[in-house]
C-alpha cells in the first residue's frame, strides 16, 4: 500500500505505522472536541479528557466500544458511590481523590475477575494502559462533583462519553487513516479550523434550542 514518503521514512526508522497514524489523529480528535465545545455547546471534561478517552476506547480493540463503555460507566458509578460514602468523613481533596482512585482500581480489578469467571476473555485480558487512562477519569469526576455537584458531573461525564464515541468512530474509519497516511499534510487544516473556532462569536447549537422561545423576539 502506498504511503507518503515522509511516513515511509519514519517507518524505516523503526516507528510502528499504527503509532504514526494515531499521533497524526491527535490533532483531528482535538479539533473535533474543540468543535463540539465551541459550536455545538457540549462541554464535557475539557479537551484533554475526551481526547484521551477516545484513544483509550481504541486501545480496547477489537471490543473497544463494548468493554470500553462498560469500564467508563463503571468508573462513573463507583465514583458517585465513593463520593456519597466519603462525604460524611469531611476529608481534604487530595486524600479523598486518592481513596476514590484506589476504590475505582479495585472495582475495575473485580470487573476483570468477573469477566474471566464468566469467560469474557476479551474483558479479562484488557491491557493495563487503557485501564489506567480510564481510571484517571475518576479524579476529573470527583473534582467536578465537589465544584458543581453530582448531577452536573454526571451529565459532563455523559457528554465526555458522547464526544469520545464520535472520536472513536473517526479514528476507526479506515478511509480516513489511509488518507492521512498518504497525505499527512492535510493535518495542517486542523490549525486553520482551530483558528476559525478561536474567532467564533455566534451562539452554540444547544443555545438555539435553549433560547428558542425568545430568539424570534430579538
Amino acid at each position: 500500500m502506498y504511503y507518503h514518503p515522509w511516513v515511509s521514512f519514519i517507518v524505516s526508522q523503526g516507528v510502528p505505522l499504527q503509532t504514526i497514524a494515531l499521533l497524526l489523529m491527535v490533532p483531528v480528535v482535538a479539533t473535533l472536541v474543540a468543535f463540539f465545545r465551541q459550536v455545538v455547546g457540549i462541554k464535557a471534561f475539557g479537551i484533554y479528557t475526551p481526547s484521551i478517552i477516545t484513544f483509550a476506547l481504541f486501545a480496547f480493540d477489537p471490543n473497544g466500544l463494548k468493554y470500553g463503555i462498560a469500564i467508563f460507566v463503571s468508573i462513573i458509578l463507583v465514583g458517585m458511590v465513593s463520593r456519597f460514602i466519603l462525604k460524611q468523613f469531611r476529608l481534604l481533596y487530595l486524600p479523598r481523590v486518592a481513596i476514590t482512585i484506589s476504590i475505582v482500581a479495585l472495582a475495575i480489578l473485580g470487573i476483570l475477575v468477573a469477566g474471566g469467571h464468566f469467560h469474557r476473555t476479551g474483558l479479562a485480558s484488557v491491557s493495563i494502559f487503557p485501564l489506567l487512562i480510564m481510571i484517571t477519569l475518576a479524579e476529573k469526576f470527583v473534582a467536578t462533583q465537589i465544584e458543581k455537584g453530582s448531577k452536573a458531573a454526571f451529565f459532563l461525564a455523559l457528554e465526555t462519553l458522547l464526544i469520545s464515541l464520535v472520536g472513536y468512530a473517526l479514528i476507526s474509519w479506515d478511509m480516513l487513516t489511509i488518507l492521512i497516511l498518504r497525505y499527512p499534510w492535510i493535518i495542517l487544516f486542523t490549525f486553520v479550523i482551530n483558528f476559525t473556532l478561536g474567532k467564533w462569536t455566534g451562539l452554540r447549537i444547544v443555545e438555539y434550542f435553549r433560547f428558542r422561545k425568545i430568539l424570534p423576539h430579538l
